[in-house]
C-alpha cells in the first residue's frame, strides 16, 4: 500500500500543500481532450486514476474517478461525480469492471507506477490511456535555460516511455500531442509562448515539479526571467514562439489495448 500524506496524497507530491489553487490554473484544454477521447475509442465506462480536480473527464462518458488527495477531491466541480478515495496501486474494483482506464499528468507521481499500470490493465476490458510527458524531451524547452533544476526534476520523475509501454503490454501506440498557444491547462510547456505566466507563483505552484526546488531558486528564476522580458532578451532568442500556433514538446498519449 502506498504511503499517504496528511490529506491522503500518495506518491511524491503533497497536494495538501500545493494543490489549493490547482483548478484555477489547470483547466482542461479542449484540443488535448480530443486526443484523449480519440484514444478511449468507443468506451462508455471509464475509470480515471489520479483524477485530481476532474480534468479531461468527459460528460458524455460514465466516469469513475479515483483520487487519494482530499484537497484535490474538494476542487472537483459539482457537475462531476465524487471521486473514490483510493490509490492507483490498489484499485477497489473487480477485474474488467470498465470499458477503459485513463490517467492524465499523474503516473509520474505514483509511488509504484508499474503496479498502478497493472491495476489499470486489470480493471479495463479495453484501452488504457496515459497522458504523460516524455522525459527524453522535457529539457528541450526554453525553461531549461532559466530553471534547469525544475526540468531535471521532471525528467527524473517521468517514467521512460518504453518502460510504460512494456508494462502495459498488448498493442501500444505513442502519439505526440501538439500544445496550443492558448492552452488552458497550465503545465510548464503550456506557457511556451506566454513566459510572463511563469512569473505568477500560483501558475508555478500548479506544476508539481516546482515544489521540489527551494524558494531561493524560484526567486532567482523569476528575477532572471523578468529581467530578460523587460530587456527584450527573451524575445530576441525565443520570441518567434509567440507566433507559433502549436508547440511539439514532450506531451504524449500512450494507448494500450489487449493483444
Amino acid at each position: 500500500m502506498s504511503e499517504r500524506g496528511v490529506d491522503g496524497s500518495a506518491g511524491d507530491a503533497d497536494y495538501g500543500t500545493i494543490g489549493g489553487g490547482y483548478a484555477t490554473y489547470r483547466q482542461p484544454d479542449a484540443r488535448i481532450e480530443q486526443a484523449i477521447t480519440a484514444a478511449l475509442g468507443g468506451a462508455r465506462t471509464v475509470v480515471n486514476v489520479g483524477a485530481g480536480a476532474g480534468s479531461y473527464e468527459s460528460a458524455a462518458l460514465e466516469v469513475t474517478a479515483v483520487e487519494p488527495s482530499a484537497s484535490m477531491r474538494a476542487q472537483r466541480p459539482a457537475h462531476l461525480s465524487a471521486a473514490v478515495d483510493a490509490v492507483a496501486e490498489n484499485l477497489p474494483f473487480r477485474d474488467d469492471a470498465f470499458d477503459a482506464a485513463m490517467t492524465t499528468f499523474s503516473v509520474h507521481q505514483w509511488s509504484d507506477f508499474k503496479a498502478g499500470l497493472r491495476e489499470m490493465r486489470r480493471v479495463a476490458r479495453g484501452p488504457v490511456v496515459v497522458l504523460t510527458c516524455d522525459p527524453d524531451l522535457v529539457r528541450d524547452f526554453w525553461l531549461y535555460e532559466y530553471a534547469p533544476e525544475v526540468l531535471d526534476t521532471e525528467a527524473r520523475r517521468y517514467p521512460v516511455i518504453a518502460e510504460l509501454a512494456e508494462v502495459l503490454g498488448g498493442r501500444t501506440t505513442v502519439t505526440r500531442v501538439p500544445i496550443p498557444v492558448d492552452c488552458t491547462d497550465g503545465f510548464n510547456e503550456a506557457y511556451y509562448a506566454r513566459p510572463e505566466m511563469l512569473l505568477d507563483p500560483g501558475a508555478r505552484q500548479a506544476c508539481s515539479a516546482w515544489s521540489f526546488v527551494d524558494e531561493q531558486s524560484r526567486e532567482r528564476f523569476a528575477a532572471n526571467l523578468r529581467g530578460d522580458l523587460d530587456s527584450g532578451a527573451w524575445d530576441a532568442r525565443f520570441g518567434a514562439l509567440r507566433q507559433q500556433p502549436f508547440y511539439e514538446g514532450s506531451l504524449v498519449v500512450i494507448r494500450s489495448v489487449p493483444a
